[in-house]
């Protein structure tokens, strides 16, 4: 009880203390808020507005329907060309796509020939490059069976593949990008907040004031993973209800409270983390270095901007320490397939390990520290 009481004291202390500085306090609400708006309607992964432009050497009712078919808001209205500006063009990057249809292609298509385009692409805008190909081919295609009255092709075909989206039907970009950068700011701030707090003690001298008390160090290290948790998870259900759902319209399928319940043992497990790392760090500056390559690390290797799958085979491993890792799976099950506890337990149970684990760690280091800060 004596250990719960010192907890809870300390806690409200850590708690005023932020609450008493402003500047932090609206970074906090910038950040849940602004920050998460601008990073999921920012940052476009569709095609949108591309410049196209067409070099039209058969100048046929086919080759003009194929460019009249290029319409936005995926492409702007094609320009022609003449093949001798195709080089400036793409050096211009004026064009991200520069079509060219050969002499006697519409021709070569009646005979049943298969004559070949072209498709020039600027591959410095890679993700444009990519899906924009990918939807002037589908495009090429269709209006050619089309013209060609081949719609009927389809039921001779003996396998036809039936696409549906599961979870996400209209494949809106948005809806993934706004738990994406929800959880980005979990993990900034649970990271920055305790460990700014130690520091903070340190460098204002009041670690003195707590080492001549009564209490013991893994009293003054719970309230600040308490305290600072608790703001976070707070700021983290603001964001849910009122970012994610209200302004960016992101339908939650799944459970609230059960998401909140994961962020509340992901957060534990950063913030004991950040414990860690403030035990390592003398001053702010360092600690700020220090967390940004640890931030990175996190983010990067969190299956969250690509799939794990993806990446080379050495560091395949390294990310399942990361209690990032286990935490999107959790968020995106949870709040995309509404997936229960059961189906989320193994990921909970990895994450509170790792918490666990860093929490043992950052003790150890916290006791001595405060050994030979006295």
């Amino acid at each position: 009880m004596l250990w719960m009481r010192n907890v809870w004291v300390l806690t409200r202390k850590e708690v005023s203390s932020f609450l008493s500085d402003r500047i932090l306090f609206g970074f906090l609400i910038i950040a849940f808020t602004f920050l998460i708006y601008n990073d999921a309607v920012g940052v476009d992964t569709e095609v949108t507005n591309a410049g196209v432009a067409i070099v039209d050497a058969d100048d046929s009712a086919l080759s003009r329907r194929l460019r009249d078919a290029l319409l936005p808001p995926q492409f702007k209205p094609a320009d022609r060309i003449d093949r001798s500006r195709v080089d400036a063009v793409m050096d211009a990057g004026s064009h991200a796509f520069v079509i060219d249809i050969p002499p006697s292609f519409e021709a070569d298509i009646l005979r049943g020939l298969q004559p070949a385009l072209q498709l020039n692409i600027d591959a410095t805008a890679m993700t444009q490059a990519g899906v924009g190909s990918a939807y002037i081919e589908e495009i090429l295609i269709s209006e050619t069976m089309r013209y060609l009255q081949m719609d009927d092709i389809m039921t001779r075909i003996p396998a036809v593949p039936v696409t549906r989206a599961m979870f996400n039907p209209n494949l809106d970009a948005i809806w993934f990008q706004a738990i994406e950068a929800l959880i980005e700011q979990i993990t900034l701030f649970a990271l920055l907040l305790v460990g700014a707090a130690v520091i903070r003690e340190r460098e204002h001298g009041t670690i003195e004031h707590l080492l001549v008390m009564p209490l013991r160090a893994s009293e003054i290290a719970a309230a600040k993973v308490l305290a600072n948790g608790l703001i976070v998870l707070l700021a983290t259900a603001v964001a849910v209800a009122f970012t994610v759902r209200l302004v960016l319209q992101v339908p939650v399928l799944g459970s609230v409270p059960l998401f909140l319940f994961g962020a509340a043992l992901y957060i534990f497990s950063i913030t004991s983390l950040g414990i860690m790392l403030s035990t390592v760090a003398r001053t702010m500056p360092q600690f700020g270095l220090l967390v940004v390559p640890v931030f990175l690390f996190l983010r990067m290797l969190s299956g969250s901007t690509s799939p794990l799958d993806s990446l080379p085979e050495p560091l395949f491993l390294i990310p399942h320490a990361s209690p990032t890792v286990h935490f999107v799976i959790f968020a995106q099950a949870v709040l995309f397939r509404d997936a229960g506890l059961v189906a989320v337990l193994p990921q909970l149970a990895v994450v509170s390990l790792l918490g666990a684990g860093f929490l043992a760690i950052a003790l150890l280091r916290f006791r001595r520290m405060l050994t030979l800060q006295a």
